[in-house]
């Protein structure tokens, strides 16, 4: 690499370890399970964006991580996850999902099976994403959104709901 990039290199390495600057708005919640929450909603909104733009590829993908991101608040939400604790895998956290009941273990392992299969393929350009499929996901996404956030105390936390 040239000089110019190795110190962009740095400069980002840098940027995360220094005290925060100008922090993103909605995000700034004591919660984890919020933080959690309001990524979900933010990667949906995104996601939706890029959707009447035509960009299929990360509308999948925003649509996959907002469903993760949605597991998670639950999972912290529920008090079967530590705010801290890292969930690596996609499969484990589907699994994870259907462990505390947010759904049954059938529809974790087709996520878990649409995520493998699917956002793979489309991500890495083993196949090109269409609209048709960018639509399904993130009207999959939406829905799973709505239905795991409905029923929680924390319900009016949610900015997509306004």
């Amino acid at each position: 690499m040239n000089d110019d990039i190795r110190d962009r290199l740095a400069e980002a390495e840098r940027s995360f370890e220094g005290s925060p600057g100008t922090i993103e708005e909605g995000l700034d919640v004591d919660d984890a399970e919020l933080v959690q929450l309001r990524r979900a909603c933010r990667l949906l909104e995104v996601g939706s964006n890029l959707l009447d733009r035509g960009y299929y590829t990360v509308v999948i993908e925003s649509a996959f991580v907002a469903i993760e991101r949605t597991i998670q608040f639950r999972l912290i939400y529920d008090g079967a996850m530590s705010p801290s604790e890292v969930i690596s895998s996609h499969r484990r956290l589907y699994q994870r999902g259907a462990e505390i009941g947010l759904y049954d273990d059938a529809f974790g392992d087709d996520l878990a099976e649409l995520w493998n299969r699917n956002r793979t393929e489309t991500y890495y350009r083993l196949g090109i994403a269409t609209k048709e499929q960018a639509e399904t996901m993130s009207g999959l996404a939406g829905g799973i959104h709505r239905h795991l956030v409905d029923v929680t105390r924390v319900s009016h936390e949610c900015p997509c709901r306004g």
